[in-house]
């Protein structure tokens, strides 16, 4: 690997401010402590222009170059953790009860304010950097908020790039994706009403949760049996609630879950076959069955002359050899893809190792690699020196 000696110098900092903000994790929009803590460094940094509150409770710094230059590159990282409460037993563990660092966002925040605090301490640059710290990543669409907030009128930018850790890959490796990184999500609930009565006596009634239990199953063949099997689409239902005692039957069942999709057209066909199940159910059983959908992110899609400017950067830092350029996309939702929708750019995932120890996103046990700081603030930096080298 080739990391710079002065990103080397900065790693005892970085790791000390990964592990605070490890242990002072917050939700989406409820990021105060942390928002607080990004301006005051942005500030102690020398940054141009700080901006706290963007979306909510996003920070955004400009740094400009100390060479003449119009052009902008913008970096972004997420800063929100999840409900989920802490097992690692690490010192520095979660002190608020219930939320967790558990999916990175720690790490990619830590990365990010330490290439910040490298670019403008030296500043050899043609134009500016945009740091762009977004809040509630975690199903909040705080990218989505930011840039309502006029995120991209205050501080245009030609390109933007984003980076998510990934612990399947080992540390000292990247992964750049042709077009789709990640899927688009849509959240589903389907509302069954029928008529509660006594157990023993069910034809006094009309189930709902059988009704439920025949439609979780027929929902699956319009992956398996309606669905182009190259054309990559999940359903899965996660909740089934009815009921409360072992001897009534409720008046009531609710379904939910998830539909994951790359292509638009897909997606409108898969919620317009589960709007028609639904519907077709209600009739059978004699339930009143209705379906709620909510859009969530779209996929992210990488353009292409960013990702292959991105790829470039990371086979500088840890060697060509070292950068998947065609890994399968993940089913997995990211609402960086509303940046991607305004601005080209690229998202790229960093190997951070552990995987098969045990180290997997979104558990309770899990905790972001510290080895794998310099290789995230080296690849930020990379991307400024090459994009904004010529001005």
């Amino acid at each position: 690997m080739r990391i710079p000696a002065a990103i080397e110098a900065l790693v005892p900092e970085v790791t000390a401010w990964r592990q605070h903000l490890h242990a002072h994790p917050e939700l989406g929009y409820e990021e105060h402590a942390t928002q607080a803590f990004l301006a005051e460094k942005l500030k102690e940094f020398g940054v141009d222009e700080v901006v706290a509150g963007m979306g909510g409770t996003g920070v955004v710094g400009l740094i400009r170059g100390r060479r003449p230059g119009n052009r902008a590159i913008g970096l972004r990282a997420d800063i929100d953790a999840l409900p989920i409460t802490e097992l690692t037993g690490k010192p520095y563990a979660s002190t608020n009860p219930g939320r967790m660092h558990a999916c990175g966002h720690d790490g990619h925040t830590a990365m990010l304010l330490g290439a910040a605090k490298h670019l403008a301490a030296t500043r050899d640059f043609a134009g500016s950097v945009v740091v762009i710290f977004q809040p509630a990543e975690e199903g909040g669409a705080g990218a989505k908020r930011m840039l309502e907030d006029g995120l991209f009128q205050r501080f245009p930018v030609e390109v933007v790039y984003g980076l998510h850790n990934w612990p399947q890959m080992p540390v000292g490796t990247f992964a750049m994706h042709q077009g789709p990184a990640m899927a688009g999500t849509d959240e589903i609930r389907i509302e069954l009403a029928g008529k509660g009565c006594h157990a023993a006596m069910p034809n006094t009634g009309i189930d709902p949760i059988v009704a439920a239990a025949q439609l979780v199953s027929a929902l699956q063949n319009i992956i398996s049996r309606e669905t182009d099997p190259m054309d990559r689409a999940v359903l899965s239902v996660t909740a089934i609630n009815a009921g409360t005692a072992f001897n009534v039957v409720p008046d009531t069942a609710t379904l939910k879950g998830t539909v994951r999709t790359f292509r638009a057209d897909t997606r409108e066909r898969i919620i317009g076959r589960i709007r028609q199940m639904v519907e077709a159910f209600g009739q059978a059983f004699g339930v009143r069955a209705e379906l709620h959908h909510r859009p969530g992110y779209p996929p992210t899609i990488n353009h292409p002359e960013q990702r292959d400017f991105g790829a470039a950067v990371a086979a500088e830092v840890v060697g060509a050899e070292n950068v998947v350029r065609d890994p399968l996309p993940s089913m997995g939702g990211e609402d960086f893809s509303f940046m991607l929708e305004q601005v080209p750019g690229a998202y790229i995932w960093m190997g951070i190792g552990g995987f098969e120890e045990g180290r997997v996103l979104h558990n309770a046990r899990y905790d972001f690699n510290d080895a794998a700081l310099p290789v995230g603030m080296a690849w930020w930096t990379g991307l400024v020196d090459r994009h904004l080298a010529a001005g």
